[in-house]
């Protein structure tokens, strides 16, 4: 059934009152008709077995006079008042005289026995004779002697009327079970709705703007408790996104920022010198090559950058995408070989790494993990290259290679940290050199971010006030790191050095000569 669309309720609340009190109406209204069909059956077959049992006397048809007329009865044979009997002659023709009380009509019979649509000896229900609306008659058709036929009767009045005040009774408790049960349902719908409410109205200041608040949770084990959990993990997702997005937007307005000025210097340089050369086009040629130069260089300098932003991209966006077994100690003396070309003064060693002083006499051993030989080659050379570029001319650069575990307390570094215990290959460059500042150590992964050296007028190789870099070097090789599954990890002590540790997963073994290794900490240099 549809209800009306003006009519239809609109509330849950008012819904389920609505249902619990058509159901418990009509639960009472079928009972009781149940009820009432039982009764009406049981008084049915109490007259029938009295009209079963019940038998004119035979001197009722002996003295029954020719012209239909029958002689009053003798006490012992009188009829009990609500009982009518009335006869067919052997004609067939219903006789005018009839016994019992004549007060009320008697049933509606035919003339004639052949119309009698009634079966011998089994009751039947007749309408009462000249009142369609009253009660009815129960009859039973005897024969007679003489092919004479007689008919026993007893009214229904009895029955219609229990019935009929059953039916009154059962038509007015159903009226007060709907409304009690609209009026007790309604608080009782109102008290089991009450948490439903509550998430109902935290969800609309939410709405509003308190992204700060949880829908309360009263029992868990409820259907109202789980959706207030499910809720609520929602809204933690909805604002870990928010934040996400705001810290997102925030990083790359401050990236765009800095990579406009970093581009903006060198586009500068270009464009003075351009607009030099065409502005004197007599320049003497020492000076027209020298500009050239340092159009060249700032050029170079403009191609760096843009090649970095592009790689910081590409690593953003997807793993390492060539992976195969990649020996670090190869790597590493490769990496060292090529920036001693560029730094031939500095003192850049190879070592292995002592992981406990049991082991600092060890000999370098080949250490594999798969990765990308390429990306790998260049984390390293940004970090010999940063070493040489912010340490005096007379500090030292020693690279170390060796696997160990992760140690239980993880120092500054870029990622997520490793589980304490995790089998790692590792490569150190560690310098002496002044070290970084305290509150300057924790910002050198982010993007153009240049720290500051505690002896900032000691440039490379004892030149003073280095060519600052694009402040994208570190946050290369801590990219790199994290797309090979591992990780980038500074060891700061200002005023004797710094330690950059890279972490990359080992693929074989952890190392079997010490047990212990988990429990302490790569030394420091």
């Amino acid at each position: 059934m549809r209800w009306p669309r003006r009519l239809r309720p609109r509330s849950l609340r008012s819904r389920l009152v609505l249902i619990a009190g058509l159901l418990a109406t009509s639960a009472v209204l079928l009972c009781q008709l149940a009820g009432l069909t039982v009764l009406r059956g049981w008084l049915t077959d109490q007259i029938d077995d009295r009209l079963s049992h019940f038998r004119p006397p035979g001197r009722v048809y002996e003295d029954m006079a020719d012209d239909g007329t029958p002689r009053p009865p003798s006490p012992d044979n009188a009829l009990p008042s609500d009982y009518r009997v009335f006869f067919y002659d052997e004609d067939g023709s219903l006789l005018r005289t009839s016994l019992g009380s004549s007060d009320s009509p008697g049933p509606r019979l035919p003339q004639r026995a052949a119309d009698l649509d009634l079966a011998a000896g089994r009751p039947s229900t007749v309408p009462a004779e000249g009142d369609a609306t009253g009660s009815g008659w129960r009859v039973i058709v005897h024969s007679g002697p003489d092919h004479m036929r007689t008919v026993v009767a007893l009214p229904l009045d009895t029955v219609d009327g229990a019935t009929t005040k059953l039916l009154w009774l059962s038509l007015g408790l159903g009226i007060a079970v709907a409304v009690g049960v609209v009026a007790l349902g309604n608080g009782a719908v109102r008290l089991g709705l009450r948490p439903l409410t509550r998430v109902e109205h935290t969800a609309q200041h939410i709405t509003d703007g308190a992204l700060e608040l949880n829908v309360p949770v009263a029992d868990p084990d409820t259907e109202v408790g789980r959706l207030g959990l499910a809720l609520n993990t929602m809204l933690d997702r909805l604002r870990t996104a928010l934040h996400r997005t705001k810290t997102s937007e925030a990083q790359l307005r401050h990236f765009m920022a800095d990579a406009g000025h970093e581009l903006r210097t060198p586009l500068t340089a270009i464009q003075g010198f351009a607009e030099l050369l065409l502005d004197e086009p007599d320049m003497p040629g020492r000076r027209r090559q020298e500009a050239h130069a340092l159009i060249a260089h700032n050029a170079d300098r403009m191609s760096r950058l843009v090649d970095d932003l592009f790689l910081l991209a590409m690593l953003g966006d997807s793993p390492a995408a060539h992976r195969e077994p990649v020996d670090l100690l190869s790597l590493a003396a490769d990496a060292i070989a090529t920036t001693a070309i560029r730094h031939p003064q500095r003192a850049i060693t190879l070592e292995p790494l002592a992981t406990h002083p049991a082991t600092a006499e060890r000999d370098l051993d080949i250490i594999e993990t798969p990765g990308d030989a390429h990306q790998l080659v260049q984390v390293l050379g940004n970090l010999l290259s940063n070493a040489c570029t912010h340490t005096p001319a007379d500090s030292s650069v020693h690279v170390r290679v060796g696997a160990t575990r992760t140690p239980t307390r993880g120092d500054l570094g870029s990622g997520r940290p490793l589980p304490p215990g995790t089998p790692v290959c590792v490569i150190e460059v560690a310098d002496n050199g002044p070290g970084i500042k305290p509150d300057e150590a924790p910002h050198v992964f982010d993007r153009f971010y240049r720290a500051t050296p505690l002896d900032p007028a000691t440039g490379s190789d004892g030149e003073a006030g280095p060519e600052p870099g694009s402040g994208l070097g570190l946050a290369i090789a801590a990219a790199i790191a994290a797309a090979h599954g591992g990780r980038l990890e500074l060891d700061n002590h200002p005023g004797e050095g710094c330690t950059f540790r890279l972490l990359l997963p080992d693929s074989t073994t952890a190392p079997k000569d010490d047990t212990d290794e988990a429990h302490h900490d790569p030394p420091h240099t």
